[in-house]
């Protein structure tokens, strides 16, 4: 990795050629799926009871097996894969989730800089992110509504063999908003599997237990997903900077929010030096950055 290839938007667009990077026209083009209220209601239902939903839709216009080529490409070259995020691709599923996103979140609501993209690869033995609550049960209104959702899109086929997502439904997870939540107390029954495939969409309140599987050796194709955060407006900021939905970054911007991923999730990945000197280099800090947030 060279941070100074990582500058250059022509270095990016010729690692892929097909996909769109920092592209104004491209986006402008970009239209969000319409939702009843109806149909944001019974969403906004489940996810009230379970903690989660999904969903699917095939118009998202977008060339998945593309996207999950290129971060498999990525990780071949030695890029860490949060980096597809450099390409427009990557942003438009949340800007096409725009109007679900204001029907749960109240109205107005902003991006988090808080996302990633994974490659788990059966090959390599690997998993997803261990069991965790994104942020507890801080993340929840008294009446149990969020005020901050994760939305994970996978971007190949996810199965139980290459690691999808596993979940303990709230209503089956005893401590589960309560001030016992780092326990887990619930019973082995109530693990759900969630397999999906490209077109699908998960999104779960930041207090429900979710983690990612170890893969089995044959499993078949790496398991490539991408995930983003998004809390109301009207709520104190779980990290900044906020981000404004529907907004294109400009190519520098990108490429600092995505070395703030890099050294805030540290603590649920391995992180190679040289990819964490990359990332240091990329925010302008010569020595160790603060502690990350917890997620």
């Amino acid at each position: 990795m060279d941070a100074t290839k990582l500058h250059q938007p022509q270095a990016w667009q010729a690692f892929a050629p097909k996909l769109h990077v920092c592209d104004v026209e491209y986006l402008k083009t970009i239209a969000p799926f319409p939702i009843a209220p109806q149909q944001s209601d019974n969403l906004a239902q489940r996810l009230l009871v379970e903690g989660y939903i999904q969903a699917n839709s095939d118009g998202w216009g977008l060339d998945f097996r593309l996207m999950a080529d290129t971060v498999r490409a990525m990780t071949e070259a030695n890029i860490s894969p949060v980096f597809a995020f450099m390409y427009d691709e990557f942003w438009v599923p949340f800007y096409k989730l725009h109007a679900l996103y204001s029907a749960l979140l109240g109205g107005k609501y902003y991006l988090l800089p808080d996302f990633w993209v994974w490659n788990v690869d059966p090959k390599r033995g690997e998993s997803g992110w261990k069991p965790h609550r994104d942020k507890g049960r801080g993340a929840l209104f008294e009446n149990g509504a969020p005020k901050s959702l994760t939305t994970w899109i996978p971007l190949s086929r996810a199965t139980p063999l290459n690691g999808c997502m596993y979940i303990v439904p709230a209503n089956f997870d005893p401590t589960y908003n309560t001030a016992d939540e780092g326990k887990w107390q619930f019973e082995y029954a109530s693990i759900r599997a969630l397999p999906g495939s490209p077109g699908d969409f998960f999104m779960w309140n930041q207090a429900v237990l979710h983690w990612g599987s170890r893969t089995a050796p044959h499993g078949g194709d790496s398991r490539v997903s991408m995930a983003f955060e998004f809390q109301r407006a009207d709520v104190t900021p779980y990290n900044q900077p906020l981000l404004e939905p529907m907004h294109m970054l400009q190519f520098d911007h990108r490429l600092k929010l995505i070395a703030k991923q890099i050294l805030q999730y540290r603590h649920m990945y391995k992180l190679a030096p040289e990819v964490e000197r990359v990332a240091l280099e990329l925010l302008g800090q010569p020595s160790e950055p603060a502690p990350a947030p917890a997620a």
